[in-house]
């Protein structure tokens, strides 16, 4: 997905892209080569006749009356086709000045001046980046601040740009190129390839985007300087080695013909290593990050409900109100009845709220400080029931689940299918009056207190694997169920094995018809949960930043602090990023697929750096507990427990196959 999300800003950055092609500007950058003064002047005459260059300028001043976010909008789609002529250093300098001009923008201390353009000394030369004209000045630079971060910000959107033309690029070639008698995209080296970087495109368009949106609510007056310098500094991080990392790969996964100087990759791979030159250091910012950080600073994303919220807002806060009045032990029954435990459900059981409500509950229930219970599996349980159920099974089951009198498991993996659901054995077999289970289920949490278990057992044998499966409600205490505990790597016994022996279930506990089960196991609602990103960052990042605090780190251990808080503030603005999509009426972009991939690396890694930072006392460490009064060996523990992440609900490897087939279109 690129930077913009409404549908205006789709728009635009579709027609710009249109246009910049139109312009034929590969074959311009190609017929400049070695020229040093080449100037592009037919591709400017084309930019000042659109005045792409202007757009976050006051109409009155002769711009487009639109917003840093928009101008970024279009950089990103320009910077897609590779449009040469100065529009990056032109857009920088009309923002600053509020003027529509041709400016050359200074960027360092020692003058670096971006694009060229009359303001531009010494002498231009062409550079890595045989789209743009570079010099060096003996100006002061852009010593103001906000004028070094909306640099910063442009140069981002650009960068998204030209990592989304490599992505698109790389997936196209491997859906087509052929190897050993097969597309090369239906190799799952190729295939992890490309998903990784399908994460790193998300990470960079969403800070890319996320700088321009602060810098627009910046302007408004809805946020200050400090949120958009802490944005900035993400983007800083997160962007430019994200784009050249791209790069690499797109030129990976060509081969050969991307090594050729006829490929157009090795433009793109240029454009994105003098972007990274120009904006500064990395480490700087993440370094900046980390004290942003241990001063309380966290990104607090504005959202503009654009008045949705207006009718609903009164009654939200008055219910919140009366919920949190209520003594502790009434307030989950409170939130039943209102239908804000789950508002996103259809009624009685919830609200069949819209988006905008959803986010307008969880914000009032916020501020009277009311915590919504987690519903565990019952909350992949009970979708199921109510969208395939009867409904008798719906009386019998949704409401006790939500108000916890029933505890759910799930008993889908065993010990030959692990993430292979469809290859399960488990065999359910036609009896008086219901099945007969027979088999053997693992890593099933919580199975040692749950009432009852949401089973995958195949009914017939002699269809495809993936159709011969229903999907049945088991009581837990029934006769011939025997579960056992797995001691994991934490020492701790949190998953079971469950052994079934000839269980019966009863007809009314299956749900749906025999042979649905594949089905349904896949089933969400339509109307799915929408929340927004809290501030916090997740556990081990704030203990890092807690250790910043506390601790005389050096440089480098701040900087890997630093980029684990811009990790983490990426994976939540994906999102606040798929929040705004559907309060926008749209369905969830590749943001959600990979907010799982890139939210576990930052966990593990997170909680790896945690225990890192305190050095070789992890040798002397006594016994490990998730609640220990020793600060290391409840970090130890969270390290150890975190692996689990890459493994629970599909492997890493899995889900990385499944994205680049289902979101990138490759080849099975």
């Amino acid at each position: 997905m690129s930077i913009g999300i409404t549908d205006e800003q789709v728009e635009l950055a579709d027609s710009l892209r249109k246009w910049a092609s139109s312009l034929s500007p590969i074959e311009a950058v190609r017929a400049a080569e070695g020229d040093v003064a080449a100037d592009f002047a037919p591709i400017w005459a084309a930019i000042e006749e659109m005045g792409v260059h202007a757009i976050a300028v006051p109409e009155g001043d002769g711009g487009g009356g639109g917003t840093v976010l928009d101008q970024a909008v279009a950089l990103e789609a320009c910077a897609h086709e590779l449009l040469p002529g100065g529009l990056l250093g032109a857009a920088i300098g009309s923002t600053l000045s509020r003027e529509p001009g041709r400016h050359g923008v200074q960027l360092d201390d020692d003058g670096v001046i971006w694009d060229g353009g009359t303001a531009g000394r010494g002498t231009p030369a062409p550079g890595i980046d045989l789209s743009a004209r570079h010099a060096r000045g003996t100006g002061p630079g852009l010593a103001d601040p906000a004028a070094r971060r909306t640099a910063i910000t442009f140069a981002a959107a650009e960068a998204a740009g030209v990592t989304r033309w490599c992505l698109e690029t790389a997936v196209d070639y491997a859906g087509v190129r052929e190897q050993f008698g097969q597309r090369i995209g239906s190799f799952q080296a190729i295939k992890h390839l490309c998903a990784q970087m399908l994460e790193t495109a998300e990470a960079v368009t969403a800070a890319a985007w996320d700088a321009a949106a602060a810098a627009t609510a910046r302007d408004s007056g809805r946020a200050g300087e400090e949120q958009w310098a802490f944005a900035v500094d993400v983007a800083l991080v997160t962007c430019f080695d994200g784009a050249v990392e791209v790069a690499k790969s797109c030129i990976q996964v060509l081969g050969g013909i991307g090594f050729t100087y006829e490929h157009d990759a090795h433009l793109y791979l240029r454009r994105a290593l003098t972007l990274r030159a120009l904006v500064g250091s990395a480490d700087d910012a993440a370094e900046r990050v980390t004290a942003a950080a241990v001063a309380g600073v966290r990104r607090r994303v504005d959202v503009d409900l654009e008045g949705r919220d207006a009718a609903v807002r009164p009654q939200a806060r008055a219910t919140a109100e009366r919920i949190a009045a209520l003594p502790a032990g009434e307030q989950r029954s409170a939130l039943v009845d209102a239908g804000y435990l789950t508002p996103h459900w259809p009624p009685p059981y919830g609200l069949g709220a819209d988006p905008a409500t959803q986010i307008v509950i969880d914000q009032e229930l916020g501020r009277a400080g009311v915590v919504r219970p987690d519903l565990v599996i019952a909350g992949w349980a009970l979708p199921t029931i109510l969208a395939h159920g009867t409904d008798a099974q719906r009386e019998r089951f949704v409401r006790p689940s939500l108000l916890g009198e029933l505890t759910w498991c799930q008993l889908f993996s065993e010990p030959g299918s692990g993430s292979d659901l469809a290859s399960l054995r488990t065999r359910a077999v036609r009896v008086e009056g219901g099945w007969s289970l027979t088999g053997q289920k693992v890593w099933t949490s919580v199975a040692e207190r749950a009432d009852w278990g949401i089973c995958l057992a195949r009914t017939d044998p002699d269809v495809p694997q993936h159709k011969g499966i229903t999907y049945f409600l088991v009581d837990m205490r029934a006769a011939g169920i025997e579960v056992r505990p797995l001691r994991e790597i934490t020492g701790e016994a949190l998953f079971n094995e469950v052994f079934l022996d000839d269980v019966l279930v009863p007809d009314e506990c299956v749900v749906a018809e025999p042979g649905d089960g594949w089905r349904l196991a896949r089933t969400t609602l339509a109307n799915e949960r929408v929340a927004m990103a809290g501030t916090r960052l997740t556990k081990s990042v704030e203990r890092a930043v807690e250790l910043a605090a506390s601790r005389d780190l050096g440089p480098v251990e701040r900087v890997e602090i630093g980029r684990q808080v811009a990790l983490a503030t990426v994976c939540a603005l994906l999102g606040v990023r798929t929040t705004l999509r559907a309060l926008g009426g749209h369905g969830p972009g590749a943001e959600s697929s990979v907010a799982k991939l890139l939210g576990v690396r930052s966990r593990q890694d997170s909680s790896e750096l945690v225990v890192r930072l305190q050095g070789d006392a992890l040798a002397l460490l006594g016994p490990l507990g998730k609640e220990s009064d020793d600060p290391l060996a409840a970090d130890v523990w969270e390290q150890l427990n975190t692996r689990c992440l890459s493994i629970a609900g599909g492997t890493t490897q899995i889900l990385r196959n499944v994205a680049a087939e289902r979101i990138l279109g490759l080849p099975r």
